[in-house]
């Protein structure tokens, strides 16, 4: 929080002032009660649902994934016995970007920091002996969605699943990749163009599947405030919109699938407030700018995750703490699955101990602090029914400012949105370590036996890494190689025709093409994306 200069107003990332008390008239000024609306009706500021936790808990889903796909198999049934009710996988960072396990570039990243997958048959050993239909599944990837979403769709359907009838998520955000983690591969043209093709294919084919998860929560850990946050992340999911639209597909044909990754790291109420107007500004869009009609349209369906950001190597027990107010965010705020960081997360692959420890927080808020026992109990507070106005209006004036810059593609397809948010982040560890921004145990109540904490380390090994290279030639050599040459050629024919991609995607993963080869047949249609890296010195120096 910042102070004005003559110290007595305190404001919060978002820039709003926080006075030292509210009242009604307060509530007035910001804009009155138009927005708030019941639980369930439109514009669902209080939930999307008319009972929200008291009909169905949130769905509990921790964040996992690393080594191959059978230690990753062995980790989802421990999670799932321990009261786990969805699952959301990582890959690793050779797989996020399109490349297989015995490319020279993967070398040293196999596994590391998620799940290995080269083909169909990694699939089919990481889910074996979960039951789609009772878990549901969401897939952190985004440079190769399509191909991993060909995958499970594939698994699951050679399993006996019904895949229209499937659930699940696929994280497949790919512009707000190029702001935040930077696991892409094609230019962003061919890449929004890939996104259109996987909501196109599922609302035809799997059509309670959700194929894009739009991800604030990475643009908000890059240096986004939180209003910026939600603002972006609706701005993208327009773009999203736009290019299914402009197919013909009519917008109440996908909207009800297209779903949200948000953040929960900050302060308490800022959070709150910044879902519940969020809820209502979207349904705002997409009722006014989009004419949706179906309810389900207009909902901001979300998962309120990770709260990475708010984690620190220094004290890392404090992060348990940290994470069960998170965890207490989420659910005051409504979000419709939640997953929480682990204590150990900021050093490595959470353990077994730490992952329990997120899931028993959890299941703490339903099960003993009455959290699900009645809808928005937050609501009616003068504080936060004016600081949700506020937060709406200035998410609105984001939206207005990139629309009038020339839209959110192109100002990421330029770099200016990573160029703002790294000088915001830039400006923000500044202040940490000035001690301006408090931060407890790092900056402040520190000690002398804080240099050693106490952290299970997950370890690299490498005989996995060469498993898995040799599990991937085994099916090179066991595959109908011609089978697998068709499906490529089609790929390659599909991506220049301009049609849809994934009937030919979900081809050549039955065939067990590899995503590395899959991926470099697009590659040869649509080259690979490359950065432009801006960041104005002197901008991040204004703004400290």
């Amino acid at each position: 929080m910042k102070r004005d200069i003559e110290g007595r107003a305190l404001r919060n990332e978002s820039g709003i002032v926080i006075q030292p008390l509210y009242t009604a008239a307060d509530v007035q000024a910001s804009g009155g009660l138009d927005m708030l609306g019941e639980p369930g009706a439109y514009p669902f500021t209080r939930g999307i649902h008319p009972l929200m936790y008291r009909k169905q808990p949130f769905t509990m889903r921790q964040y996992t994934g690393f080594g191959n796909a059978a230690d990753t198999n062995r980790r989802f049934k421990f999670l799932i016995d321990n009261g786990q009710t969805g699952l959301n996988v990582a890959f690793d960072l050779p797989t996020q970007c399109g490349i297989d396990s015995d490319d020279p570039q993967a070398e040293g990243e196999i596994g590391r920091v998620g799940m290995a997958v080269d083909t169909l048959h990694d699939f089919e050993t990481a889910f074996d002996g979960i039951d789609l239909d009772k878990i549901t599944v969401s897939l952190t990837i985004n440079g190769a969605a399509a191909i991993l979403i060909a995958m499970y769709l594939a698994m699951a359907e050679k399993r006996g699943f019904d895949v229209e009838r499937l659930r699940g998520t696929a994280q497949n955000d790919i512009l707000k990749e190029f702001v935040g983690r930077g696991t892409w591969v094609f230019p962003v043209q061919p890449s929004i163009r890939l996104v259109g093709d996987t909501i196109e294919y599922c609302a035809e084919h799997a059509p309670k599947y959700s194929p894009v998860s739009v991800c604030g929560y990475h643009i908000r850990e890059s240096g986004a405030t939180p209003t910026q946050e939600m603002a972006w992340a609706f701005c993208i999911a327009r773009a999203y919109a736009d290019e299914v639209i402009k197919r013909g597909l009519p917008v109440d044909e996908f909207a009800g699938r297209l779903s949200y990754n948000f953040n929960i790291f900050g302060n308490l109420f800022e959070q709150v407030a910044k879902f519940r107007a969020g809820r209502s500004l979207w349904a705002r869009i997409m009722k006014e700018d989009y004419g949706a009609t179906k309810p389900g349209s207009m909902w901001l369906r979300m998962i309120a995750g990770g709260g990475g950001g708010g984690l620190t190597l220094e004290q890392p027990e404090n992060n348990i703490v940290r994470g069960a107010y998170y965890a207490l965010i989420a659910a005051l705020s409504g979000a419709q699955t939640m997953a929480l960081c682990c204590f150990d997360e900021a050093y490595t692959i959470p353990s077994e101990h730490a992952q329990r420890i997120s899931l028993r927080t959890m299941q703490l808020l339903v099960e003993e602090m009455g959290l699900a026992e009645t809808v928005d109990p937050l609501g009616g507070s003068f504080y936060v029914e004016t600081l949700t106005n506020q937060m709406r209006a200035e998410m609105q004036r984001v939206i207005e400012e990139t629309d009038a810059a020339g839209g959110i593609v192109k100002l990421i397809a330029e770099g200016t949105i990573q160029s703002r948010v790294s000088a915001q982040a830039y400006r923000m560890q500044r202040a940490i370590e000035a001690g301006a921004f408090p931060k407890v145990g790092v900056n402040r109540y520190r000690s002398d036996a804080d240099a050693a904490p106490q952290v299970e380390m997950h370890p690299y090994r490498i005989d996995d890494a060469r498993s898995q290279i040799v599990a991937l030639q085994r099916v090179r050599a066991e595959r109908d190689a011609a089978s697998v040459a068709r499906a490529l050629d089609r790929v390659e024919s599909d991506a220049r025709s301009g049609s849809n991609l994934m009937p030919a995607i979900v081809d050549a993963v039955k065939a067990y093409a590899s995503v590395g080869e899959i991926t470099q047949r697009m590659v040869g249609v649509f080259g690979r994306y490359v950065e432009p890296v801006r960041f104005d010195h002197r901008e991040s120096e204004a703004t400290a």
